[in-house]
Protein backbone atom coordinates (compact mmCIF):
# COMPACT_ATOMS: atom_id res chain seq x y z
CA UNK A 1 0.00 0.00 0.00
CA UNK A 2 2.56 2.49 0.65
CA UNK A 3 4.67 1.53 -2.14
CA UNK A 4 1.84 2.43 -4.51
CA UNK A 5 1.03 5.81 -2.32
CA UNK A 6 5.12 6.87 -2.96
CA UNK A 7 4.35 5.82 -6.85
CA UNK A 8 1.76 7.88 -7.07
CA UNK A 9 3.27 11.01 -4.76
CA UNK A 10 6.35 10.87 -7.05
CA UNK A 11 4.59 10.48 -10.35
CA UNK A 12 2.40 13.58 -9.52
CA UNK A 13 5.70 15.68 -9.16
CA UNK A 14 4.29 18.58 -6.47
CA UNK A 15 5.95 17.76 -3.30
CA UNK A 16 5.61 19.96 -0.19
CA UNK A 17 9.06 21.26 0.34
CA UNK A 18 8.12 22.11 4.09
CA UNK A 19 6.14 20.20 6.42
CA UNK A 20 5.11 21.43 9.51
CA UNK A 21 3.17 18.73 11.71
CA UNK A 22 1.81 20.00 15.32
CA UNK A 23 1.67 16.66 17.60
CA UNK A 24 -1.25 16.15 18.66
CA UNK A 25 -3.05 13.65 21.01
CA UNK A 26 -0.86 11.26 22.71
CA UNK A 27 -1.93 11.69 26.22
CA UNK A 28 -5.49 11.26 24.61
CA UNK A 29 -3.96 8.10 22.85
CA UNK A 30 -2.95 6.84 26.16
CA UNK A 31 -6.22 7.15 28.12
CA UNK A 32 -7.97 5.61 25.22
CA UNK A 33 -5.95 2.60 26.12
CA UNK A 34 -6.26 2.67 29.92
CA UNK A 35 -2.28 3.72 29.73
CA UNK A 36 -0.55 6.45 31.51
CA UNK A 37 -0.66 9.73 29.64
CA UNK A 38 3.37 9.48 29.53
CA UNK A 39 2.56 6.08 27.37
CA UNK A 40 1.69 8.00 24.87
CA UNK A 41 4.95 10.38 24.68
CA UNK A 42 6.90 7.13 24.06
CA UNK A 43 4.63 5.39 21.61
CA UNK A 44 4.74 8.72 19.65
CA UNK A 45 8.55 9.07 19.67
CA UNK A 46 7.96 6.04 17.44
CA UNK A 47 5.75 8.31 15.17
CA UNK A 48 8.59 10.78 15.02
CA UNK A 49 11.02 7.99 13.89
CA UNK A 50 8.95 6.65 11.27
CA UNK A 51 7.95 10.62 10.08
CA UNK A 52 11.53 11.84 9.64
CA UNK A 53 12.58 8.50 7.51
CA UNK A 54 9.88 8.57 5.12
CA UNK A 55 10.65 12.17 4.53
CA UNK A 56 13.84 11.80 4.15
CA UNK A 57 13.62 8.90 1.84
CA UNK A 58 10.88 10.59 -0.45
CA UNK A 59 12.71 14.21 -0.87
CA UNK A 60 11.18 16.67 1.41
CA UNK A 61 13.56 19.21 2.38
CA UNK A 62 12.38 20.54 6.00
CA UNK A 63 10.41 19.34 8.21
CA UNK A 64 9.27 21.22 11.52
CA UNK A 65 7.61 19.75 14.43
CA UNK A 66 5.82 21.11 17.41
CA UNK A 67 7.57 18.86 20.08
CA UNK A 68 7.05 21.25 23.28
CA UNK A 69 5.62 24.58 23.25
CA UNK A 70 5.85 27.64 25.48
CA UNK A 71 2.65 26.97 26.64
CA UNK A 72 3.04 23.80 27.59
CA UNK A 73 5.56 24.32 30.23
CA UNK A 74 1.87 24.81 32.42
CA UNK A 75 1.46 21.32 32.14
CA UNK A 76 2.05 19.35 35.46
CA UNK A 77 5.44 19.53 36.79
CA UNK A 78 5.92 15.69 36.72
CA UNK A 79 4.55 15.40 33.22
CA UNK A 80 6.99 18.37 32.00
CA UNK A 81 9.94 16.83 33.91
CA UNK A 82 9.35 13.37 32.36
CA UNK A 83 9.02 15.39 28.89
CA UNK A 84 12.23 16.50 29.37
CA UNK A 85 14.14 13.43 30.52
CA UNK A 86 12.48 11.70 27.76
CA UNK A 87 14.13 14.65 25.28
CA UNK A 88 17.11 14.17 26.28
CA UNK A 89 17.10 10.21 25.99
CA UNK A 90 15.44 9.86 22.15
CA UNK A 91 18.45 12.87 21.26
CA UNK A 92 21.12 10.54 22.99
CA UNK A 93 19.23 7.14 21.23
CA UNK A 94 18.56 8.78 17.88
CA UNK A 95 21.15 11.29 17.25
CA UNK A 96 23.98 9.12 15.58
CA UNK A 97 20.87 6.99 12.90
CA UNK A 98 19.70 10.95 12.03
CA UNK A 99 23.70 11.76 11.52
CA UNK A 100 23.96 8.42 9.76
CA UNK A 101 21.27 8.88 7.51
CA UNK A 102 22.49 13.12 6.62
CA UNK A 103 19.92 14.46 8.80
CA UNK A 104 20.61 17.57 9.36
CA UNK A 105 19.28 18.95 13.42
CA UNK A 106 18.30 22.17 14.12
CA UNK A 107 15.60 23.87 16.75
CA UNK A 108 13.28 27.07 17.11
CA UNK A 109 12.31 28.58 20.18
CA UNK A 110 14.04 29.43 23.69
CA UNK A 111 16.16 26.77 24.35
CA UNK A 112 17.55 28.16 27.33
CA UNK A 113 14.24 27.42 29.14
CA UNK A 114 15.04 23.77 28.91
CA UNK A 115 16.72 21.88 31.82
CA UNK A 116 20.66 21.87 31.08
CA UNK A 117 21.25 18.64 30.36
CA UNK A 118 18.57 18.22 27.69
CA UNK A 119 19.25 21.27 26.49
CA UNK A 120 23.73 20.16 26.01
CA UNK A 121 22.03 17.24 24.31
CA UNK A 122 20.36 19.25 21.57
CA UNK A 123 22.72 21.10 21.44
CA UNK A 124 25.66 18.51 21.05
CA UNK A 125 22.81 17.04 18.38
CA UNK A 126 22.90 19.94 16.32
CA UNK A 127 26.87 20.83 16.49
CA UNK A 128 27.47 16.32 14.99
CA UNK A 129 24.65 17.17 12.27
CA UNK A 130 25.44 20.95 11.40
CA UNK A 131 27.19 19.77 7.67
CA UNK A 132 24.51 17.14 6.47
CA UNK A 133 23.04 18.04 3.75
CA UNK A 134 19.63 15.71 3.90
CA UNK A 135 16.52 16.50 5.27
CA UNK A 136 16.29 19.44 7.62
CA UNK A 137 14.73 18.20 11.06
CA UNK A 138 13.82 21.13 12.91
CA UNK A 139 12.29 20.88 16.71
CA UNK A 140 10.67 23.82 17.65
CA UNK A 141 11.31 23.47 21.65
CA UNK A 142 9.76 25.88 24.31
CA UNK A 143 8.06 27.83 20.78
CA UNK A 144 5.49 30.20 21.04
CA UNK A 145 4.90 31.96 17.59
CA UNK A 146 3.17 35.37 19.54
CA UNK A 147 6.30 35.22 21.58
CA UNK A 148 8.87 34.78 18.27
CA UNK A 149 6.97 37.99 16.68
CA UNK A 150 7.70 39.89 19.87
CA UNK A 151 11.26 38.77 19.70
CA UNK A 152 11.36 39.80 16.13
CA UNK A 153 9.39 43.64 16.93
CA UNK A 154 11.92 43.87 19.64
CA UNK A 155 15.24 42.93 17.46
CA UNK A 156 14.16 45.39 14.67
CA UNK A 157 13.51 48.04 17.13
CA UNK A 158 16.61 47.80 18.76
CA UNK A 159 18.28 48.35 15.44
CA UNK A 160 16.04 51.08 14.62
CA UNK A 161 17.40 53.09 17.47
CA UNK A 162 20.73 52.12 16.76
CA UNK A 163 20.82 53.17 14.01
CA UNK A 164 21.38 50.41 11.48
CA UNK A 165 18.12 50.74 9.89
CA UNK A 166 15.13 53.38 9.13
CA UNK A 167 11.41 52.48 10.00
CA UNK A 168 10.62 53.09 6.66
CA UNK A 169 12.84 49.81 5.99
CA UNK A 170 10.69 47.55 7.81
CA UNK A 171 9.45 45.41 5.15
CA UNK A 172 8.19 41.71 5.24
CA UNK A 173 11.16 40.98 4.42
CA UNK A 174 12.64 42.48 7.08
CA UNK A 175 10.64 40.63 9.25
CA UNK A 176 10.90 37.62 8.18
CA UNK A 177 14.84 37.60 8.42
CA UNK A 178 14.76 38.46 12.69
CA UNK A 179 12.19 34.85 13.13
CA UNK A 180 13.74 32.08 14.03
CA UNK A 181 13.28 30.58 10.94
CA UNK A 182 14.80 32.97 8.75
CA UNK A 183 16.81 30.57 7.36
CA UNK A 184 14.10 28.02 6.60
CA UNK A 185 11.23 28.48 3.43
CA UNK A 186 7.58 28.78 5.04
CA UNK A 187 5.97 25.23 5.28
CA UNK A 188 3.63 24.17 2.12
CA UNK A 189 1.43 21.82 4.54
CA UNK A 190 0.93 22.14 7.98
CA UNK A 191 -0.72 18.52 9.34
CA UNK A 192 -2.01 18.37 12.89
CA UNK A 193 -3.00 15.02 14.18
CA UNK A 194 -5.41 14.63 16.96
CA UNK A 195 -8.43 15.82 15.81
CA UNK A 196 -8.50 19.45 16.68
CA UNK A 197 -8.79 22.09 14.56
CA UNK A 198 -5.89 24.98 15.38
CA UNK A 199 -2.73 25.73 15.28
CA UNK A 200 -2.38 26.69 19.09
CA UNK A 201 0.66 29.59 18.62
CA UNK A 202 2.06 27.65 15.94
CA UNK A 203 4.42 29.79 13.33
CA UNK A 204 1.58 32.50 12.65
CA UNK A 205 3.58 34.54 10.08
CA UNK A 206 4.97 31.58 8.22
CA UNK A 207 1.82 29.87 7.35
CA UNK A 208 -0.20 32.28 5.64
CA UNK A 209 -0.42 30.63 2.67
CA UNK A 210 -0.03 26.86 4.26
CA UNK A 211 -2.15 24.20 3.63
CA UNK A 212 -3.84 22.77 6.53
CA UNK A 213 -4.49 18.91 7.10
CA UNK A 214 -6.59 17.93 10.03
CA UNK A 215 -6.71 14.20 11.09
CA UNK A 216 -8.95 12.37 13.57
CA UNK A 217 -5.71 10.05 14.24
CA UNK A 218 -3.58 10.80 17.30
CA UNK A 219 0.06 11.04 16.60
CA UNK A 220 1.60 7.82 18.13
CA UNK A 221 -1.52 6.24 15.20
CA UNK A 222 0.13 8.96 12.61
CA UNK A 223 2.64 6.57 10.27
CA UNK A 224 3.67 5.90 6.71
CA UNK A 225 0.22 5.72 4.88
CA UNK A 226 -0.93 8.60 6.71
CA UNK A 227 1.33 10.92 5.88
CA UNK A 228 1.45 9.62 2.36
CA UNK A 229 -2.30 10.44 2.10
CA UNK A 230 -1.98 13.94 3.57
CA UNK A 231 0.96 14.66 0.91
CA UNK A 232 -1.74 13.50 -1.91
CA UNK A 233 -4.60 15.88 0.13
CA UNK A 234 -2.07 18.43 -0.74
CA UNK A 235 -1.43 17.69 -4.39
CA UNK A 236 -4.79 17.65 -5.35
CA UNK A 237 -5.06 21.61 -3.91
CA UNK A 238 -4.46 24.67 -6.26
CA UNK A 239 -2.35 27.46 -4.44
CA UNK A 240 -3.16 30.55 -5.36
CA UNK A 241 -1.29 32.86 -3.14
CA UNK A 242 -4.16 35.48 -3.82
CA UNK A 243 -4.23 35.28 -7.69
CA UNK A 244 -7.77 33.45 -9.42
CA UNK A 245 -7.62 30.10 -10.10
CA UNK A 246 -7.45 30.92 -14.32
CA UNK A 247 -4.60 33.06 -13.49
CA UNK A 248 -2.53 30.47 -11.86
CA UNK A 249 -3.37 27.91 -14.24
CA UNK A 250 -2.47 30.16 -17.41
Amino acid sequence: MSKSLRKQILERGDLPTHIAIIMDGNGRWAKSRNLPRFSGHIEGINSVREIVRVCGEIGVSYLTLYTFSSENWNRPQKEVSAIMKLLLSTIKKEIKNLHKNNVRLSTIGNLADLPSDSRQGMLDGIEMTKNNLGLNLNLALSYGSRQELLRAVRRIADKIQSGEMTQDQISEEIMSRELYTANVPDPDLLIRTGGEARISNFLLWQSAYTEFYMTDNFWPEFREKELLNSILEYQTRQRRFGQTGEQVSA
